[in-house]
């Protein structure tokens, strides 16, 4: 068994990380095993679709599995190649690429976006209740956009601010960052830049902000200065034709009609392409999502490339607002963690009548380790960097309005199964 798992997985990974068995990276093998019964359970009750999961220590992957199906109406089953919407596991690879930006001296944190982006400049801003509009008081910074401080939101909810964010239809084919950046412009923010932790299009800004300051197409930065050099073969935001029976199916869940799938349909020539948004728009597999995260354990290099500084990945993974989040993704500072998985998060925060508080997360005990650092996506998927115990933990499937714990559980699994 070990040794098919080991040909399966060389081949899915060809590209991808190297395989060890569980027991010399510090891993019980039966205890692992332990995962895929816990991932089946939900797919034979019909609740889930299927899962993809993925665990490597000290850069050699000690589990992988395949559980359920891609496509349940063809009856194809997830793969070890298949192609997932990552929705805001987007979010740290855009960040990555800001800071490399930063360290090539374009820019400092403090610097305000309005010196890249005219748009930003002179923004009003909402009062508490959104019945007047005033003259913000301090300039966005490029960091508040990292740290989801700038008082950009989603608008997912039924306030004035809300209303205005809807109309924006930025997944449209013909829709352009440059189109983004001028309506985000004229919205009032929902408070001034560094009050407060608000979830949004903040990372949507910088994927523009790479596109101005480097002088080429997002998606180009990301493919010649990211993926190609990391070897994510398939990461983008499109899916062309020959790629395309690898793309899982997407679903969606509800208490009253269960599981149903939903999403877009390929584009006339057959090619799936999503808005270039750097908050949300990227597909990819578990394999590249592996080179990325590992890439980032290993302080910025992989296999000889180096991407980032080990002191810009430091300073990335340094919990910079209220404790817990850092410059793209979640951080854990104590034992307690914020809730946050997959909170795409939580598109059904209602529209609160007391205050704007989608920061205010509940707290919970987390198995991962102080400085572990992680962030997930709309369709459930998540992925974690664990530096004390060198592990890199992914988890992917496709199911929007997730009300299952499968994410949690994934993550104590691992971590009972450590051995040394």
């Amino acid at each position: 068994m070990c040794l098919l798992l080991c040909c399966i997985t060389t081949l899915a990974f060809g590209q991808g990380l190297p395989m060890t068995a569980p027991e010399d990276a510090g891993f019980s093998a039966e205890r692992l095993e332990d995962i895929r019964p816990m991932l089946q359970d939900y797919v034979d009750t019909e609740n889930l679709p299927g899962f993809l999961t993925v665990i490597a220590r000290r850069g050699k992957i000690v589990h992988f599995e395949t559980v359920g199906m891609r496509d349940i109406e063809n009856e194809k089953p997830v793969e070890p190649d298949t192609i997932f919407r990552i929705y805001s596991m987007s979010k740290p690879i855009t960040s990555v690429a800001v800071m490399m930006l930063y360290e090539e001296g374009h820019f400092q944190l403090d610097t305000p976006v309005s010196r890249f982006i005219p748009e930003f400049g002179n923004m009003k801003i909402y009062n508490e209740d959104q019945t007047e509009i005033s003259e913000a008081e301090k300039e966005m910074t490029i960091k508040h956009l990292l740290t989801h401080t700038a008082g950009l939101t989603y608008g997912w909810g039924s306030k004035p601010v809300d209303e205005r964010y809807k109309a924006l239809k930025m997944s449209g084919a013909s829709a352009t960052l440059v189109d983004m950046a001028k309506t985000l412009g004229d919205i009032p923010l929902v408070h001034e830049p560094g009050e407060r932790w608000t979830y949004g299009v903040s990372t949507d800004v910088l994927g523009y902000l790479v596109e101005v300051v480097s002088g080429m197409p997002f998606e180009e930065f990301l493919r010649t200065r990211i993926f190609g050099p990391l070897g994510m073969v398939d990461t983008a935001f499109s899916i062309p034709p020959e790629k395309r029976d690898r793309f899982a199916a997407l679903y969606s869940f509800s208490k009253d009609s269960g599981l149903e799938r939903v999403g877009k349909k390929a584009d006339a020539d057959g090619e799936f392409t999503f808005f270039p948004s750097g908050g949300g728009g990227l597909v990819s597999t578990a394999a590249d999502y592996m080179r990325f995260s590992q890439m980032l354990l290993n302080g910025g290099e992989l296999e000889g490339v180096r991407v980032l500084d080990k002191e810009t990945v430091e300073l990335m993974r340094y919990p910079h607002h209220d404790g817990w989040f850092g410059l793209g993704f979640s951080v854990v500072n104590d034992k307690k963690s914020k809730d946050t998985d997959d909170e795409d998060h939580k598109k059904d925060l209602d529209d609160k009548d007391d205050k704007d508080d989608e920061g205010d997360k509940e707290s919970k005990d987390t198995p991962e380790s102080v400085g572990s650092f992680s962030w997930g996506g709309a369709a459930a998927t998540i992925f974690w960097i664990d530096p004390v115990e060198e592990v890199v933990g992914v988890l992917m499937t496709q199911i929007h309005n997730n009300p299952y714990p499968f994410q949690q559980r994934f993550k104590a699994l691992t971590y009972e199964a450590l051995t040394k």
